[in-house]
């Protein structure tokens, strides 16, 4: 059996190989239901564009496309 035990703040941790085999990573949202006398926690699956989002943090591609539509509307200012 596994067992986590709640903080004084109020959080939980979630045992290792249930992160590993459910595929749950940081940041991952969770429904939160009560059935009964349980708490029940579901992993929320990101949607497409927060898969993306993650998939390409930190690489400057949201200043390259920036750049990009800046460039476009300059030229079409030029016409």
């Amino acid at each position: 059996m596994l067992a986590a035990k709640i903080s004084s703040k109020g959080q939980i941790v979630i045992p290792k190989e249930v992160r590993e085999r459910l595929k749950i990573d940081p940041g991952t949202y969770f429904r939160v239901r009560i059935e009964k006398d349980e708490i029940i926690l579901t992993p929320l699956k990101a949607t497409p564009l927060e898969r993306l989002y993650h998939r390409y943090a930190g690489e400057g591609i949201l200043e390259e496309l920036e750049k990009e539509h800046a460039n476009e509307i300059s030229g079409e200012n030029r016409a």
